[in-house]
């Protein structure tokens, strides 16, 4: 067997499949949306200047909007003008649900002519609108690139923190709902099930009903009536054990592997290599080494100079167990996305297997 092995790969993959198997309590705020609470996205077109030869030189669209903008200030000009001091940009920002006129958000702002770096550039004054066409914020400011030496090569996009100021609010009267629907980011019927079951034993009744994986609607007690921030902050820190779906997660160009949820094993036996694999009900034949969940292993000779590694696991063993006992093989990770491809061809890892 190959002793060069990633064995701390291995041992993470092992801790993975561990802490899935516990069942964990999270937060509801850290499992659901709410409908309507949610980040706007805005865009703006605008220009940077005081570059240092960095723009985009003689572009014609850089030059066209200098040109309109030294109109609106009175100076007409059919000459063309020098843009290397300047970059057309594109400015995007995330409105927050419930923002109000004055509140400052960050925005970021790209390069979108032949501008080397944004380094040391103003953005000038530049309404940012939604997918409305409305105008719903406006941005200027210094641009950062996060320094020099790493924003080198990232050099055409920048930030600016605090750099636009929210010129228009969006409706939405949240505090006169009668009723919430509640979203899982990772749709399962379990979770869905038990979020309904968590929010009614703490209401006291059937105010929540799950209607499929993914959708909890809940209904506003009429003691939580105008008081639903109140609701949503006891909803939101209720706690809830996370139920995973079996999967493993495979990248084959990076080698790594990561493994939740109970992934069980059915009655197999492999040979990969110099390593013999077999789940089974039947015992070890002794010997150290074996891995958990059941069994033993040994190693014995199979004809001159080969060593040939054994081990022995039950029958519905979960991963964890076949993980152990083949870290104490000194399995590589290449050897274990070959044996997790076997299984699953062969029908004995019940659970899915994600390649990306």
């Amino acid at each position: 067997m190959r002793l060069h092995l990633g064995i701390g790969l291995v041992c993470a993959i092992y801790c993975l499949i561990a802490a899935e198997c516990l069942l964990a309590e999270v937060r509801l705020k850290d499992l659901v949306t709410i409908k309507g609470v949610r980040d706007n996205f805005l865009i703006g077109y605008g220009m940077v200047i005081g570059l240092n030869g960095t723009g985009d030189g003689g572009s014609e669209m850089t030059n066209a909007s200098m040109k309109r903008m030294l109109q609106k200030f009175g100076l007409n000009t059919q000459k063309e003008i020098s843009t290397k001091n300047v970059a057309t940009v594109v400015v995007t920002a995330k409105l927050p649900a419930f923002a109000r006129m004055g509140q400052k958000i960050d925005v970021t702002v790209s390069s979108i002519g032949d501008a080397s770096s944004l380094a040391g550039g103003t953005l000038l004054v530049t309404p940012l609108k939604g997918g409305d066409g409305e105008i719903y914020a406006v941005s200027s400011g210094a641009v950062s690139i996060g320094g020099l030496k790493q924003g080198a090569k990232f050099a055409t996009s920048g930030r600016i923190t605090s750099g636009a100021v929210v010129e228009k609010e969006i409706e939405f009267n949240f505090d006169q709902k009668n009723a919430l629907r509640l979203s899982l980011n990772n749709p399962d019927f379990t979770m869905s099930y038990r979020v309904e079951k968590i929010i009614n034993n703490n209401l006291g009744g059937k105010f929540a009903i799950s209607k499929d994986a993914t959708t909890i609607d809940l209904m506003v007690p009429a003691h939580y009536q105008r008081k639903i921030v109140e609701l949503v902050a006891l909803v939101e820190n209720l706690k809830v054990n996370v139920d995973n779906k079996a999967k493993i997660v495979i990248n084959e160009r990076t080698g790594t592997i990561v493994a939740g949820g109970e992934v069980v094993l059915k009655e197999v036996a492999i040979a990969h290599g110099d390593l013999m694999i077999e789940v089974g009900k039947s015992a070890g034949t002794g010997g150290a080494g074996g891995g958990g969940g059941g069994g033993g292993g040994g190693a014995k000779g199979a004809g001159k100079g080969v060593k040939e590694s054994f081990f022995y696991i039950d029958q519905g063993a979960t991963l964890n167990d076949l993980v152990k006992g083949l870290n104490a093989l000194g399995t590589t990770p290449e050897d274990l996305i070959a044996i997790f491809q076997a299984l699953k061809q062969n029908g004995s890892i019940i659970g899915d297997i994600d390649f990306i």
